[in-house]
């Protein structure tokens, strides 16, 4: 086993290191880096909006900020063997926050945009654990970093029915982010003017924020291209579940994970969403050792409404009824029952149109003796 390091510099703009970070979505983006399945891999990330806000930054900043370069990804990662059908496991082992992160209420974005149409920052102070602001006195925020954009390449074929079903979504009058050349990275074409924004999850991963998925936690990403490339960015100091103003405690980060792969596991399960396993108790955020299921509210094969949440849990839970099946060997009918009893649905994000993901979330400490696989 072997440890990589991928560094970037966040005095330069992204679009000065196209050869390590990207802020699109393509099957045809080069990889920075190759390593084999059980390396580990520390991954300097950019904040949500690379660089933009500082201590010094208005409320009047966040209408200047350009949203054309938004979540900068270090990567693509290649993992030697991983092929489509396979899973990417990506263990977090560490994510070091900086000093300095920030809240922002950008108009016309947010689960309640339109009630707050006046822009809003809040700065943050990181230090030892706790997030403080002079923007919101008396209030402190204990820290649990995650990274909320990670993700493996889609392949041609995801990549194409993902552009069909959102130029479809956008001609009905959803609100769906199309792609576009300004700010693109790399800006080399057909990626720039083709290449899938990052604002939505998808079938890939992407834009989860998850706020579980902290150190400790494992992912797991069905494989979608030769290589998995899995790229990760847009890290979070602290959030709520929902993301409801559309940010959370942004930062850069120092993210620090192992990668390895399941071979055909995606293939023999018909998976299509990413999951994730918590094998201990982590602080507050995870009380107990868990495994989650994701969920969408549409998918490209088969269609489905856009910021839907009810479709999003229904498609989480359907999701851990497979898993109990498969895993644990109860029928359908025992699965469901034991969801109704055992299972958290939960809200994950409400705010990355068109896309809503919900999680259901299932305490592994209940099994006991017989009837466990």
């Amino acid at each position: 086993m072997a440890t990589y390091e991928i560094v970037v510099d966040p005095r330069r703009p992204v679009r000065k290191e196209p050869e390590r970070c990207h802020n699109r979505w393509h099957p045809d983006i080069p990889s920075v880096l190759t390593v084999a399945p059980g390396d580990d891999v520390v991954i300097h990330t950019r904040d949500a909006v690379d660089g933009q806000f500082t201590m010094d930054s208005t409320h009047e900043d966040v209408l200047r900020c350009d949203r054309s370069i938004v979540h900068p990804l270090t990567g693509p990662i290649r993992v030697e063997g991983a092929a489509p059908g396979d899973v990417l496991s990506v263990e977090v082992l560490e994510i070091v926050p900086p000093a300095f992160g920030y809240t922002a209420e950008i108009p016309g974005f947010g689960f309640l945009a339109d009630e707050f149409p006046e822009p809003f920052l809040v700065r943050w102070e990181l230090a030892d654990g706790w997030g403080t602001s002079p923007d919101l006195p008396s209030v402190r925020i204990p820290g649990s970093p995650f990274v909320g954009t990670m993700g493996v390449a889609p392949s041609h074929e995801l990549f194409e029915a993902i552009s069909r079903r959102e130029r479809s979504m956008k001609e009905r009058g959803d609100d769906v982010a199309l792609p576009d050349a300004r700010g693109a990275v790399p800006a080399t074409e057909p990626i720039a003017s083709r290449g899938l924004r990052t604002k939505p999850p998808r079938e890939n991963g992407g834009n989860m924020d998850v706020r579980q998925m902290v150190a400790g936690t494992r992912i797991l990403f069905p494989v979608w291209q030769e290589g998995a490339l899995f790229s990760a960015g847009d890290a979070h100091f602290a959030q709520g579940d929902g993301e409801s103003c559309g940010t959370a405690i942004e930062m850069r980060s120092v993210f620090r994970a192992r990668l390895d792969v399941r071979p055909g596991e995606a293939a023999e399960r018909g998976l299509r969403d990413v999951r994730f396993e918590v094998p201990v108790a982590v602080a507050d955020v995870v009380p107990g050792p868990t495994f989650a299921t994701t969920g969408l509210s549409f998918y490209a094969s088969t269609g489905g409404p856009a910021d839907d949440l009810t479709a999003a849990a229904r498609h989480a839970l359907r999701n851990m009824l497979d898993h109990l099946v498969h895993d644990y060997g109860y029928s359908r009918q025992q699965a469901y029952a034991i969801s109704s009893v055992a299972v958290d649905l939960r809200v994950g994000q409400v705010v990355d149109s068109p896309n809503h993901l919900a999680t259901a979330v299932l305490p592994t400490d209940i099994f006991v003796g017989e009837g466990q696989a």
